[in-house]
């Protein structure tokens, strides 16, 4: 008699437990859409982390790093669902370690998550990226192959957003992909400025507003200058 009431009690308490569970569930889902109308980023972000509590998911938790990564903060994003190369991971995962890694200046990293998704489906913007990253960590002939690749295949209409003046402004990926042929350039041979200088000046008259390629034209410019007081000899006119 004792056994089968405490047998019962198990399962009174269990399913109790299962009922409180849905509940819950419900509840965070309701609250999860809430948020989501009121465009509550931080209520979002409680009420997914809930949900993954209650009822793990990937998916779930692969929306939760993107949702971090879009409001800018990259580590939590990171601390969600990890910095290692998995080719198994989706699209949407792939993506947040690719740009949460780069923005927390791991060009390295970065490279071998955008690696991932150029593999999955190449387009000029991710061969402007690894084009970038290349540059940054000395691949040059890497580099130069990207943007050998951007500049045949960047339609007229296709921008690319910058961010190094206080207001952010967009300049023809063309013109972004000539900017970057320029670096290149001037980093295999930093005798021959002219070159990198008349590469730049091609993305300028693209876009003449395109403020980095003018303060890249600028550094060449000074130490140009400086070359040729050193010695009239050093730089070819």
């Amino acid at each position: 008699m004792k056994k089968i009431v405490l047998i019962l009690l198990i399962m009174v308490g269990f399913t109790a437990n299962s009922q409180t569970k849905s509940e819950l569930l419900k509840h965070y889902e309701a609250y999860y859409d809430q948020m989501r109308q009121q465009g509550d980023i931080n209520g979002v972000i409680s009420a997914i982390t809930h949900l993954n509590i209650l009822s793990p998911s990937k998916e779930r938790n692969d929306t939760l790093a993107y949702i971090y990564t879009t409001d800018n903060q990259h580590l939590q994003a990171l601390n969600t669902i990890g910095i290692e190369k998995n080719e198994s991971d989706s699209d949407l995962a792939v993506q947040v370690k690719a740009i949460s890694l780069k923005a927390l200046n791991q060009p390295k990293r970065a490279l071998e998550q955008f690696e991932i998704l150029n593999k999955r489906g190449p387009n000029p913007y991710l061969a402007y990226e690894l084009a970038d990253l290349k540059i940054q960590t000395g691949d040059n002939d890497g580099a130069a192959a990207n943007i050998e690749y951007g500049i045949a295949n960047a339609k007229e209409d296709m921008k690319y957003a910058f961010y190094e003046r206080q207001q952010p402004y967009e300049v023809s990926l063309k013109a972004a992909f000539i900017h970057l042929k320029a670096l290149v350039e001037f980093n295999k041979d930093q005798t021959n400025i002219d070159g990198a200088l008349a590469t730049i000046d091609e993305a300028l008259k693209i876009d003449p507003n395109f403020n980095l390629a003018s303060l890249s034209r600028q550094a060449l410019q000074s130490r140009k200058e400086k070359q040729e007081t050193k010695d009239p000899q050093a730089t070819k006119q």
